[in-house]
This record gives C-alpha cells, structure tokens and sequence, in this order.
C-alpha cells in the first residue's frame, strides 16, 4: 500500500516540518531563552509554575485520551460497533468524585510525589512503594502501547519499519526529557491537542461527505448495527456493554485522575483549590468532545467502506490500519495531508511520552531513590541529573514494551486490559487512606498485594484460556471494485526481510470478520478467565478494600495513629459522631507546656525554587512580595521552659497556620509547624 518517495514528497517535508515546529517550540525559551528560565532546578523540571488554567485543561484532556484512542476509536466502531463509546460516562462521572474526593486532601501537603501521602498517613514505605510500584507497571505498559500507535501509520502508509519508529520515537523523547520539564511538556500538549481537533474533524467531514451526507451515514450505521447504545446484557462475560462500560472506566478514571503522578503533578502547579476544581469541572465538556470526535470519524470512515472492509480485502492486515488507510486514500488530492496526519499521530505520542517520563523519573526519584543514603546530600541540580538519567532509562524499556504490543489484537483492546487490571490495587489503597480511618498500613499492603496478585492471574487466564464473547461484526467486500479505492492504493507487496524485521502479527492477511463461537458449556475456572477485562478494575478496588479494612481491625494500634487532615474532611466530622470510643488524632492531642509563641530571629526569605509550596499559596497572598510559606521543626522537653527551635528556613511574622505531627505523649515531642506568614 506504501507510495514511493517522490508521490510522497509534500508529506514527507509537511511532516518534518510540523515535527521540528511542535517539538522546538515548547524548548524554545530553554534552547535560546534567558539562562535563569533554563530548567536547572528540580522544582522547575516538576511543576508546571504559572501555565494558565486553559492550558492545563487542555493538557489534561489531551492526557485522558491519548494518541491510542486517534486510531484505535475508528477502528473500534468499524469492526466491533460503538460500545465503547459508552466509557464516557465512567470518564465524565468520575470528575466530580476526584474534585470531591482526592483533591481536598492532597493540596495542603505541600508533596512532590501523590504516593508520599500514603507514607504521610500510614508511616509506612512498603504502601508507599507498592503504590509507586502499580504506577510505574501501569505507565510503562501503557506508554509501550502509546508509542507503538504511531508506527502502525508509519508502516502502512509509507513502509517504515515497525521497529524504526519507535527507535526514532524513543530518541526524540529522550532529547526533549533532557531539555524540558512538566511546563515545556503541557505547551507540546496544547500545541497537539488544536492539530488534532483540525485533522479529526477534515476527516469526519469527508466521510460524512463519502457516506452521502449526515442523515444517509447516520442511517448507514445504524442499519449495520454500528450506533447501538444501553445494551444491558447481564452477561460479565461479555465484552463490552453498557454497565461494563460505565463501571469499569468509572473505577479506572477514578484511579487515573485521582492517584496517577502525571495528572496530581498538573492539580498542584495550579495556584488554589478553586482554580482546580473549576479547570476540572470545565473539562467535562471539553472531554467530552475530544473523546467523541474520534468515534465520530468512525462513523464517516464506515459509511465510506461499508460494502468494501479493506482489511477483508486485503489491502490492509491489521484493524487499527483503518484511518491511515482512509486518509491516504481519500485525501490523494491534498498534498502534505497525508504528511499532517502521520506527524499528528507521531507528535501526539512524543508529547506523551515526554510527560510521562517526566512523572516515572520524578516517582522513582522521590519514592525510590531519594531515600537511600548515597542519594540523600545530593543539590539541586545533582536531583535534576539522576531524575533525566532516570527518564531516559524508562524511555528505553517503553521501547521495548512497544515492540511486544503487536501480539495483542487492537491498541484499544490492548490498553484496556493493561490498565483495568492495574487500577484497581492503587485506586484500593488511597481510598482506604482517604475514607478510611480505621486503615493501617498492614491491612493496606496485603490488601494491595492480593488484588494485584488476583487481576494478573485474571488477565493470564482471559489470555490463555478465557472465552469472553467479543465477536466482530459482519463487513462485507461485495462492492469492491477496480476503482473503489484511489488510483494509487494497491495490495501491499511485503519484502521477506523486511517481515522479519517486524512483531508478529496476530490478525492474518487474509482474514475474514466473523464471530467468536462459544462453546455449549464450560468449566467454572473457564468463566471466571471469561468475564471481561473491563471489570478488573472494580474487582481489584473492591478486593483492596475489604482486604484491607479487615486486616486493618485486626492489627490495630496506637501507632497508627495519624493527623486528621490525612483524611477526607467529612469524613473526620463524621467520626466524631459515631457512639464508641473517639479515635485519638495527633493534631488533637493537647501538651500542657506546647506553647505557640516562637520568637524568629533572621529574616530571611526562602527563594521559589526552594519553597515549593510559594507558588500554590501565591494568589491567596495577593501576590504579596513578602508571602513565604516554609516548616519550621520545634523540639519540645518537659523539663526545658525555653524553647529549642530548629528551622530550615524563617523570617518575623505571626504564625498563621499550624499542623501538628507527634508520635507520642510526653517528652521529646517533635512539632510541624507549616507557616503562611504575611508581613
């Protein structure tokens, strides 16, 4: 199918072009820029600092979707229908859970990494590294499929070899995780989310245009069965339908927007509670165009094929073909489209893949690494070296992961189950932290290594020996003809050679869409591996959940005791009602000889770059110039009358704000003060 170089040529220079502009531009300021803006120090590499609120909605939404879904959605409705398409309403149900939920607690910890406050509530690393642990399996997949997306474009259209692009891909992503940070990322997102939009919608504008015009596609698909919507099954084994759609994205949204590092990075670069919660809940419409605009072209792609699947044909050999396919067919007469696209889709998993380096090296570093010994007197900038030399590191095992995504059927299918089956032991534990007094870390780890354990035996046996019922639907091949495709589409002509250089290919060259046929009956171990992936998700919560809340009572102690901040507001009030025994909070117990007068001596003020929580406090400040907001540690005796204050950074003001963290009653008390101070 692949066109020789000079038919090529406009497309080639469109795509190398637009390539250098969205992949220069977001580095510009730090390639030629004022050297002090230059990401030097480890806060800048971080946080975002002051990206506006539509760009961070935009970034966030561009990070839900990914480029997967730009392939992978057509694909989907083409072959199998608009199921779904369904899962929207688990993405947009779950934003207002997260606003409500998730946010409140984090916002004030002034953390670097979300699974420090799993460290902060159970005083316990194993939680903390089994979380971080989760994120990175989950990100590592799941970027391996992100990367993988674009190289099917590439070979189908213009023969690049599989392993090719995601060599060239890999390289690229290393050089702009090298040179930017979060905020140079968020603008590479803007910068692919608008180009996105215009090629989407040229797409859906000349399918629906092919397919006879809105009324006649819409018609189209629906009489094939393609627009089938609130199909209750009561069936677990079933793919997808309705309420598998809606639950099962429901708990993975939860757990991607409310304990994923790259999204939490996003909510703490923005200055206050209410500018997060008022970007989230903006996004519910702009999610939901974004999301549907790809099953939309789906539409217009299967009205313009409808009687002549190219794939059946063989003119393609794997499903997610469909769209490179279409749009180098019927967009011939549009030199340096074809180029666009591919740039699109290659640019979108750059952008990607260069923001969640950035959130694995900063989980590895904060969670892992920094504790050690060795690494713990390193500066600044030393962090900032190991957390790129980190990134770099897992741009190379996402390499790796890209080429084995061949041996799944479909990047949608293929994301799906890696990340259904990953989110639940997470989305577990910080629910247990959150709404969850009685929680302990012992009951939190088993409860997350258990799940864990069931989901993967899960998904190994929906692999080998599940039956879930996922069958395609009909297509047909009886109108093609000799000029049913452009002048230029022909058969693919494959090199031997070259095949051996690409992954295996599960969906044959000449395969013909049909159902899966059940067998009459099956053993009880066979039903189970059938149920479908999209339930992984809420299997593993709810396992966590009770696994832990169990243990949780068992084990209870004094030593579990934490500040009440640590959990949901409402929730602290809500115990406080509760007929039994009150539990005890840190921050509730009172010393007769805490005294709150501290007398600061040096006033000096802690720079930005220092102080990470200035910049999300700097608004409530009014910008006020002598806003600082620093921790102070205070050691306390019984028999010690003055005194002893030990502090990192301090400056003569009242204290406003104080937080409380003690491990017992009595002597040697150790106190935290957080201070806002206004001059």
């Amino acid at each position: 199918m692949a066109k020789n170089f000079n038919e090529l040529i406009w497309d080639y220079a469109v795509f190398i072009l637009f390539l250098m502009f969205s992949t220069l531009a977001p580095l510009w300021s730090n390639l030629c820029g004022n050297k002090e803006k230059k990401v030097k120090s480890k806060a800048n590499y971080v946080f975002a600092g002051s990206v506006g609120m539509f760009a961070m909605m935009l970034s966030i939404g561009r990070g839900t979707l990914g480029v997967r879904t730009f392939i992978g959605f057509p694909s989907e409705l083409y072959y199998r229908g608009a199921e779904m398409w369904e899962t929207l309403y688990g993405y947009v149900s779950a934003y207002p859970v997260v606003c409500f939920i998730f946010i409140p607690v984090y916002f004030d910890l002034g953390i670097t990494s979300v699974y420090q406050y799993l460290d902060m509530r159970f005083k316990s690393r194993i939680v903390r590294c089994l979380a971080a642990g989760s994120f990175i399996l989950r990100q590592v997949m799941n970027q391996g499929i992100t990367i993988y997306t674009p190289t099917v474009a590439l070979n189908t259209v213009i023969g690049i070899p599989y392993w090719a692009s995601l060599v060239g891909l890999t390289v690229i992503s290393i050089i702009f995780n090298l040179l930017g940070g979060l905020k140079h990322a968020i603008k590479a997102d803007v910068i692919q989310v608008f180009t996105t939009i215009a090629v989407t919608v040229v797409i859906i504008i000349q399918g629906f245009y092919k397919g006879g015009g809105v009324a006649k596609t819409i018609t189209t698909n629906k009489e094939a069965g393609r627009l089938e919507f609130f199909n209750f099954t009561g069936d677990l084994t079933t793919r997808v339908d309705t309420l598998s759609a809606w639950m099962g994205q429901f708990f993975i949204s939860m757990s991607l927007f409310g304990c994923q590092q790259n999204f939490i990075q996003r909510y703490l670069s923005m200055p206050s509670l209410k500018k997060i919660n008022k970007m989230m809940m903006s996004n519910i419409p702009m999610i939901t165009v974004l999301f549907s605009l790809s099953w939309i072209a789906g539409i217009g792609i299967y009205a313009t094929y409808w009687n002549c699947d190219p794939l059946a044909a063989g003119y393609i050999k794997k499903k997610d073909e469909i769209v490179p396919f279409f749009v180098e067919d019927q967009f011939d007469y549009l030199p340096g489209f074809l180029g666009l696209f591919m740039a699109c889709l290659f640019n979108g998993a750059l952008a990607l893949q260069v923001s969640n380096l950035n959130s694995l090296a900063t989980v590895t570093w904060e969670d892992f690494l920094s504790p050690m010994p060795v690494f713990k007197k390193l500066k600044d900038k030393q962090q900032v070296t190991i957390i790129k030399f980190v990134g770099t590191v897992y741009a190379i095992l996402i390499m790796g992961v890209g080429f084995s995504v061949g041996l799944l059927s479909g990047v949608i299918e293929a994301s799906m189950l890696m990340t259904s089956s990953t989110s639940g032991s997470l989305l577990g534990a910080f629910l247990l932290a959150i709404l969850f007094p009685i929680a302990n870390w012992k009951g939190t780890a088993i409860g997350m290594i258990i799940a864990q354990i069931t989901t993967t035996w899960l998904v190994w046996g929906n692999l080998v020996m599940g039956k879930t019922k996922k069958s395609l639907l009909p297509t047909s091949v009886e109108g093609c003809t000799n000029d049913t495709f452009s002048i230029d589409i022909t058969k693919p002509y494959y090199n031997p050679w070259l095949l051996s250089k690409q992954p295996l290919e599960i969906t044959s060259y000449t395969y013909v869409t049909q159902s899966v046929q059940e067998p009459e009956s099956n053993s009880p171990l066979v039903n189970l591996f059938s149920v479908s992936y999209m339930y992984y998700s809420v299997f593993g919560t709810l396992i966590t959940v009770v696994i832990g809340v169990l243990i949780s009572a068992l084990t209870q102690s004094d030593e579990d005791n934490y500040e009440s901040k640590l959990v949901h507001p409402l929730v602290y009030k809500f115990t406080q009602y509760l007929p039994g025994k009150k539990r005890i909070y840190l921050d509730s117990i009172v010393k007769d000889n805490a005294k709150i007068n501290i007398s600061i001596e040096n006033d000096k003020k802690p720079s930005m770059h220092e102080n990470l929580a200035y910049k999300n406090d700097e608004s409530d400040m009014n910008k006020h110039p002598q806003a600082n907001i620093f921790t102070i540690t205070k050691k306390i005796n019984d028999d010690d009358n003055d005194l002893t204050i030990q502090k990192n950074d301090d400056q003569k003001s009242p204290v406003k704000k104080i937080s409380i963290d003690e491990k017992n009653h009595g002597t040697n008390v150790s106190e935290t003060y957080r201070r806002i101070d206004r001059d």
